[in-house]
């Protein structure tokens, strides 16, 4: 089941993210608007639009989070094996799940390494 989402979510990641799936959202809007004096912009002219935005960008939330999490973690398993295998401080390695407070703790290690190797460079 995971791996089936997965693939569908990437799909459908992927063609959203495409110019001609913009292309097709405006052609859509654009078709609406049109249509309003039709309807004489009634509110049920309007509901469609609304409803229909509603139901994509909920569907795409869960979507892009998908693929976002996934991308993150593919990223994070990549440096810690850059750290692991080169000459990173392993501490390193999965900091991810550590605390805001615990993770700023080591964003100021970097800080003054960084501070102490510019003074000797001076």
């Amino acid at each position: 089941m995971e791996r089936m989402f997965n693939r569908m979510a990437e799909s459908v990641a992927r063609a959203t993210g495409r110019p001609w799936a913009f292309t097709i959202c405006i052609a859509a809007v654009v078709l609406w608007a049109v249509t309003g004096p039709a309807f004489n912009f009634s509110e049920t002219w309007q509901l469609i639009i609304n409803t229909g935005t509603t139901i994509v960008t909920f569907l795409m939330v869960f979507l892009i989070q998908n693929t976002q999490n996934r991308d993150g973690a593919a990223i994070q398993a990549k440096l810690d094996e850059l750290i692991r295998s080169g000459d990173g401080k392993n501490a390193f390695i999965g900091i991810e799940h550590l605390t805001e407070a615990e993770v700023e703790e080591f964003r100021q290690l970097c800080a003054d390494a960084k501070r102490r190797a510019t003074a000797k460079l001076a």
